[in-house]
């Protein structure tokens, strides 16, 4: 359960990195805009289930790099503790830092 929980979260936390910001803020976004958000996050939810090999939670640099790209290319700034992988928490955190840098 608590993998499912963190693999949501990491998909909406992706999901809206990869949605323009003009697209987040319209008023309007609810009714097509809601259903390509949520197609992103299917797609997000599946690309870490694959990139996710052991299925622990963790995301090593080569599985980020298979599976989850984005993630791969921030790596060193998401593994702030250097210790060779990436939470949840740690990609949220740093999603939620560059959101709040626009």
């Amino acid at each position: 359960m608590k993998k499912m929980i963190a693999a949501l979260v990491l998909c909406i936390v992706s999901a809206a990195v990869c949605v323009p910001a003009s697209a987040q803020a319209l008023p309007g976004a609810g009714s097509s805009g809601g259903a390509r958000v949520e197609r992103m996050m299917a797609q997000m939810q599946e690309r870490f289930a694959a990139a996710n090999t052991t299925h622990d939670g963790k995301l090593t640099r080569e599985q980020a790099q298979a599976g989850m790209p984005r993630v791969a290319q921030h790596f060193d700034e998401i593994d702030t503790q250097k210790a060779g992988f990436v939470t949840l928490a740690q990609i949220e955190d740093f999603m939620r830092a560059r959101a709040a840098a626009r």
